[in-house]
């Protein structure tokens, strides 16, 4: 008994020594124009955010020219609060790699970095200290994408300032033929992570199993520095004779519940499309699936990550900064998440 006494005590002695590292929790901002609107700020306020990453465009090739152009870049109506600093993200299309050599490549570094420079001065800010590229390489554009990154850092702009990129759970799980990219941050993409356009009741955007079998094993032993960032928003994912047709930005909670335009299928996410809705652009028989994210999701995912990464300091960030995502979630549930970590 007394032997186990002891045991008791030494294992809380150790839980009570076993240091916890601070989690800097902000948002990401991915709509085309900013406005400083108050709700929005107070919950950066809320959580002491001290920066925001903010989406400054897409790279995509253009459809006439086939070369790389900006993408519906954002636009500073207002400029960002003064107390928070800018993480320009840059998100750039896996294709766009195919086919560049050694000197559109380089172009394309240059160009990227002057039109970030720009935007970022556009927004109020003259200084910022990390920039954000987010594409989902593969291995076939592996080395041209990690050069990119290698000569945008070199970048003149860009001088002194950290180059940072997001990670998918394959290029964890995979990380051989994915590579490491030539930095010394990356941000784990914890969302879109099922298959959304396979028919069927699954949520793409978060999925506990995928994780585990992505990450339980790999995570850990992973050379980078990791940032996590995980979902707050919800979609519907619109399918028509079982065949994925897209994701419908016209249809709510509130139209899935109203029982003359939908069915909803028994304990499922899955709605039938009772009549011709054109305002949506949907046809009758359409089927809705209503992907969301709950608190209790991300307590499990936070819980499950908070066990297999690096005891380390890092950034949280929720994906992403917008009023009407921002209602689904009190300041206390999003607290419990960052506690978790």
């Amino acid at each position: 008994m007394r032997k186990i006494s002891i045991l008791v005590v030494i294992a809380l002695l150790f839980t009570a020594c076993k240091q916890k590292f601070t989690v800097h929790s902000t948002f990401y901002f991915w709509r085309t124009q900013y406005k400083n609107q108050k709700a929005e700020t107070e919950y950066l306020n809320h959580f002491k955010s001290k920066s925001l990453y903010v989406r400054i465009m897409d790279i995509d090739l253009n459809s006439d020219t086939q070369e790389p152009a900006p993408v519906s870049p954002i636009t500073f109506k207002d400029s960002l609060p003064s107390k928070i600093d800018i993480v320009p993200v840059v998100y750039i299309v896996n294709n766009v790699f195919n086919n560049l050599d050694e000197n559109q490549t380089k172009l394309l570094a240059n160009r990227t970095a002057k039109f970030v420079d720009a935007k970022v001065k556009q927004g109020g800010k003259q200084n910022y200290k990390e920039i954000q590229i987010d594409c989902d390489w593969t291995q076939t554009t592996r080395d041209k994408y990690f050069n990119f990154l290698k000569l945008l850092e070199q970048a003149p702009i860009f001088k002194g300032k950290e180059i940072s990129v997001t990670l998918r759970l394959h290029q964890v799980k995979n990380l051989i033929s994915s590579g490491i990219p030539p930095v010394k941050k990356v941000m784990l993409m914890c969302y879109n992570m099922g298959n959304l356009r396979k028919y069927g009741e699954q949520n793409s955007i978060l999925d506990m199993n995928e994780m585990e079998v992505y990450l339980k094993d790999k995570l850990k032993s992973y050379p980078l520095k990791i940032d996590v960032a995980l979902p707050l928003f919800s979609w519907a994912v619109i399918f028509r004779k079982q065949q994925y047709a897209g994701i419908s930005k016209h249809i709510n909670k509130e139209e899935l519940n109203n029982t003359k335009l939908f069915s909803r299928r028994k304990n499922t996410i899955l709605y039938d499309l009772l009549i011709d809705y054109p305002a949506a652009g949907l046809k009758k028989n359409d089927v809705v699936r209503w992907e969301e994210i709950s608190t209790e999701d991300l307590l499990a995912t936070s819980s499950f990550l908070s066990r297999y990464l690096k005891p380390e300091e890092r950034n949280l960030v929720f994906y992403h900064l917008d009023t009407d995502l921002l209602k689904t979630f009190k300041h206390e549930n999003l607290q419990k998440v960052i506690d978790n970590f």
